[in-house]
């Protein structure tokens, strides 16, 4: 009995296996970790996440060294202030130019001409309306600073002024809004005027043009950079299947670089005390910091070569990270003048404005600040997918139960030949029987009659794990895109479903909410797995009952299984399941019904309560056939 059977079990185990490592092991720390975290995070930066010193020279961030004789060694370095004040107090501690676009919020500090303080409008903490806003960046001196810098750095030896963090520009504006720029400016006192033109467009983009005019009796020698820096390890959601570190695009050579925290800390020294990595000779890319669904980026000239680095320094009790870029060097003659043109992205990763960057800024594969992962050439396309339907429909579930019929469709020739052979491994179970009991004390003979049969009648054995196999790519990119995309979060479906990317809220072990005691993670169990092990439950009740009592066991537990298994997994991901598993039921039915084969679905639940009907082995064995040869 088991020997046909086993490539039907292995299939089945190995997508059990499949699932339940990427639970383990992808989804280690269950969605209650990245709920909490999440808060923590947003907590931290609304409420305390302030920066402030009363003197701007102790929070400023200094250069560092740059490795390697032909760079400058006063390149972006990863030194930062320690925490000195709250978030207020730092923003009051300089000068400012207030930021207003339809998406961020925020001000660019005088002392240094930092931007280090950008919040989201459109994102909020929790689906809650009147929850606060996302901060993303904020000023150093106060815990959790996060800020962009760009200038010039002098040659090594070079004893010329150049803006550094405790510089004092400025402006010709007090707001910086989309069409409108602001110019910084700041003369060193001995012959260099320094002007910074800072424009931001609709969403989060802001464009960098540094220039410098030499008014000296000296050739001065200057390189162009721009840095991202982060003081303090954020708190990190530890899934295999999301990055979040250190993130960059440095030119066709390296490619993509994404570094965990942790992983940059390990890293050879670069400078004393600093650590990290460092790719040259890049030419068009990218470097900055990255969280699940926000990014700082900076980004140089894509038609000159720059320097790429990523490092880590110890910075008090905390480290500070940092990705910069460091531009060639530019000879700049008495009398002459020049101009470094960059830019910083910081905000929301939607694929939309993404993609669009890449494509109307030329950014080298800009669209890799998402992590679509090893799969990207089908969970991207899947996304694109979803996000039209999406716009014609205006809800992403709707849109998620819209792809699946498509896949069905798309797979439809595939399955229904599965079901074919599936039903006809039915109708021939007597003849099965038979052969079993005809040969029971020689296995091979059993098997080699089996196969003859499977030959006779075009039976494919193994035909039946098809429609299961197949879910699992779509399930990992469907998974993927739940778990990564801005789009999806807080993306609501119907009723109690406000929020797709997380676990249905609701517990069957408080009675969906009417008992006021919140159960374990391990008790999740809410409306929609349980639909869905429903679901589950039909398909494979539809199936005669195995006569292997371990194969029995296993198909009649696996739908408890995995409705407890999807418990804590992305609503949209179980809506998906639930409905995947209904249209399956229904073509499996349909086929069933057009081959002339019993649809065993209510014999086997009446078998459950102690009904059961004759076993359609030794019983059934002597008609089956003779019907079979009347057709």
């Amino acid at each position: 009995m088991k020997e046909d059977n086993r490539n039907l079990l292995l299939a089945i185990a190995l997508s059990v296996v499949i699932l339940l490592g990427w639970q383990f092991f992808y989804a280690k720390p269950q969605m209650e970790k990245q709920q909490e975290i999440a808060r923590q995070n947003q907590q931290t930066q609304t409420q305390a996440a302030s920066a402030g010193a009363s003197n701007p020279a102790a929070t400023a961030a200094p250069p560092g060294q740059a490795p390697g004789s032909a760079a400058p060694q006063t390149a972006p370095g990863s030194a930062a202030a320690l925490v000195s004040g709250t978030r207020e107090q730092a923003l009051a501690a300089s000068p400012r130019i207030k930021i207003d676009t339809p998406k961020i919020a925020g001000s660019i500090s005088l002392a240094g001409g930092r931007i280090d303080d950008v919040s989201l409008k459109a994102y909020r903490e929790t689906v809650d309306p009147n929850s606060p806003i996302i901060v993303l960046l904020s000023p150093a001196g106060g815990p959790n600073a996060y800020y962009s810098d760009f200038g010039w750095v002098a040659a090594p030896g070079s004893n010329m002024p150049v803006p550094n963090a405790t510089t004092l520009w400025t402006a010709d504006k007090q707001v910086l809004t989309p069409g409108q720029p602001v110019t910084l400016t700041w003369d060193n006192g001995q012959g260099l005027t320094f002007k910074r033109i800072v424009n931001v467009d609709a969403n989060a983009m802001f464009q960098i043009r540094d220039e410098v005019e030499n008014k000296s009796g000296n050739t001065v020698t200057l390189f162009p950079y721009g840095q991202v820096v982060r003081q303090g390890k954020p708190h990190t959601l530890g899934y295999y299947v999301l990055h979040e570190g250190l993130v960059g695009y440095v030119g066709e050579k390296d490619g993509l670089q994404e570094w965990t925290y942790d992983k940059l800390d390990k890293e050879p020294a670069l400078a004393p005390g600093t650590v990290g990595r460092v790719w040259k000779d890049a030419v068009g890319g990218w470097v900055g910091i990255t969280d699940k669904y926000w990014a700082a980026a900076v980004i140089p000239d894509q038609q000159r070569k720059f320097e790429g680095r990523f490092s880590s320094v110890q910075t008090g009790s905390e480290r500070t990270y940092q990705a910069d870029f460091l531009g060639e060097a530019v000879a700049l003659a008495p009398g002459a003048s020049t101009a470094s043109q960059s830019r910083l992205f910081a905000g929301a990763k939607e694929v939309a404005a993404i993609n669009g960057y890449e494509d109307s800024q030329h950014i080298k594969r800009f669209d890799l600040l998402i992590d679509w992962g090893w799969f990207y050439f089908f969970t991207k396309p899947l996304f694109v997918v979803l996000d039209w339907i999406y716009k014609h429909v205006g809800n992403f579930g709707v849109a998620i139960l819209i792809v699946t019929v498509l896949l069905k469709g798309l797979f439809f020739p595939l399955a229904n030949k599965s079901y074919a052979s599936m039903a006809k491994m039915k109708a021939m179970q007597p003849e099965m029987t038979a052969i079993r009991e005809r040969y029971a004390d020689d296995k091979m003979k059993q098997q080699q009659a089996l196969m003859e049969l499977y030959k006779t009648q075009k039976i494919n054995p193994v035909a039946g794990c098809w429609p299961v196999l197949l879910q699992i790519p779509v399930f990992f990119a469907l998974y993927k895109i739940l778990f990564i995309t801005i789009e999806m979060r807080h993306a609501p479906f119907f009723g109690w479903i406000h929020d797709l990317a997380a676990p249905d809220p609701t517990n069957l072990f408080n009675l969906f909410g009417l008992i006021p005691f919140t159960p374990p993670s391990m008790l999740h169990l809410g409306a929609w797995p349980i639909i869905m092990g429903i679901t589950m439950f039909i398909q494979m009740k539809m199936n005669p009952e195995p006569p292997d009592p371990v194969q029995k066991m296993m198909f009649t537990w696996m739908p408890v299984f995995f409705t407890f298994l999807l418990g804590s997994f992305p609503a949209g991901l179980v809506i998906y399941w639930s409905w995947n598993n209904l249209l399956s039921v229904t073509q499996q039915g349909y086929i069933m019904k057009k081959n002339g084969v019993k649809i065993e679905l209510f014999d086997n639940i009446k078998g459950m309560f102690g009904k059961k009907p004759p076993p359609a082995t030794a019983v059934a064995a002597p008609a089956k056939p003779a019907n079979t040869n009347k057709k």
